[in-house]
């Protein structure tokens, strides 16, 4: 589905990636994970063409989707949900799922797709007509993540969807995500709770200093190298 070869990006003309390779398919769930610092939200803002591309090549669908600007790339079929979430925090969370909806046309397909979207967030339509910084933080992901979906997206990308969750919360994000994915969507999640998204990922990329260095199955978390990163050598 998407492919990225040899990829070389940045900021300010500062190298971050340095030559990666990475693939994933149709309906797959691919992590990313690695030491901060090490390129990991620089390879999702490469493929949603929010940093500088020097070299290498991103194709999506067998086209060739370098530099295109973010609007062409939601109409390609790839929605991108940043770290921190960034909501409008004072519109309410209807308005909200509009702002995700700029570039329909189509007025029914935007209520169809709202309606899809409520269907997954039962909490969401219940709070439809508050104010997005009157949720909670779990609501709040809820929302960023729902307001990428009314796009209809065959690629989400998620930068750190558990960030700053209570565990309980962090659970529920993540059942939702396997939810999304089962319906067909892909999914590239970045993510530091490295043992809850290599359990719902189907193949795990380990960067570190902007290079691919491992990359597996749920295996991964056997490596020593995991191991010693993320749990000590336990």
């Amino acid at each position: 589905m998407l492919k990225i070869k040899n990829l070389r990006s940045g900021y300010n003309g500062i190298e971050v990636l340095h030559g990666v390779d990475f693939e994933i398919k149709p309906a797959e769930i691919v992590a990313i994970i690695g030491p901060n610092g090490s390129g990991k939200s620089t390879l999702l803002k490469s493929i949603f063409n929010l940093c500088e591309i020097y070299s290498g090549a991103i194709i999506f669908k067998d086209k060739d989707i370098t530099k295109l600007p973010t609007h062409y790339l939601i109409q390609e079929g790839i929605s991108y949900v940043p770290q921190g979430r960034q909501i409008f925090s004072n519109l309410t969370v209807k308005e909200n799922l509009e702002m995700g909806c700029f570039i329909m046309d189509d007025h029914e397909i935007f209520k169809r797709n709202v309606s899809d979207v409520f269907s997954k967030f039962s909490v969401l339509k219940e709070r439809q007509n508050d104010l997005a910084l009157h949720l909670s933080g779990g609501e709040q992901q809820m929302l960023a993540i729902a307001r990428a979906l009314v796009q209809d997206p065959e690629l989400l990308l998620l930068d750190e969807p558990s960030l700053g969750l209570a565990p309980k919360i962090m659970k529920e994000i993540f059942e939702k995500i396997v939810e999304i994915n089962k319906e067909g969507v892909s999914i590239i999640i970045v993510e530091q709770n490295v043992k809850q998204a290599v359990e719902i990922a189907h193949r795990t990329y380990v960067l570190e200093n902007g290079s691919i260095v491992l990359e597996g199955g749920k295996e991964i978390l056997k490596d020593e190298r995991i191991k010693n990163i993320y749990f000590g050598g336990e």
